[in-house]
């Protein structure tokens, strides 16, 4: 890797009463990444778990990273727990892949694909994976038709 690898613990907290958790990044962006915004980092958590994300200041003395359901559901860990992190910098490009079935549906709606391809990593993610996660075929197939209708309709996300 050619940036940096930071090393800390942290604890496990949760944002007001949601189902949302982060820690907090004892470090001075500025210091380290040169930047006082939003840091795309690449981290692993308790040294098995790998995320990619970004550092942000949410009303908050220091930068937070967000730690998903998912992440924490691997770890085995909650709110309260504490963490070892190594993170660094990302600096490679997000690319989200696209399945060949959901690009014959944007083929067909070429003007809903050039929406898609100006909306962020994220925003692009939400929607593919909301397609992916569906258990039956028609649920797939109805997905993609309300996708399609929903980025038409100016929505950025599910």
């Amino acid at each position: 890797m050619n940036s940096q690898m930071i090393k800390f613990s942290a604890v496990i907290q949760q944002n007001r009463e949601m189902n949302a958790a982060f820690i907090e990044f004892p470090f001075s962006t500025e210091e380290l990444f040169n930047k006082k915004g939003q840091v795309k980092v690449k981290a692993v958590f308790d040294g098995n778990v790998e995320y990619r994300g970004s550092l942000t200041k949410m009303k908050s003395d220091c930068h937070i990273l967000g730690l998903t359901q998912e992440v924490r559901k691997k770890l085995g860990k909650t709110f309260g727990d504490k963490v070892s992190v190594s993170l660094s910098e990302d600096k490679e490009e997000r690319v989200v892949e696209v399945a060949d079935d959901i690009i014959s549906v944007f083929n067909e709606n070429p003007e809903a694909k050039t929406l898609f391809d100006k909306m962020s990593y994220t925003h692009k993610k939400e929607y593919i994976r909301w397609i992916e996660e569906a258990k039956k075929p028609e649920t797939r197939e109805n997905r993609k038709i309300k996708m399609i209708q929903m980025i038409m309709d100016g929505k950025k996300g599910i």
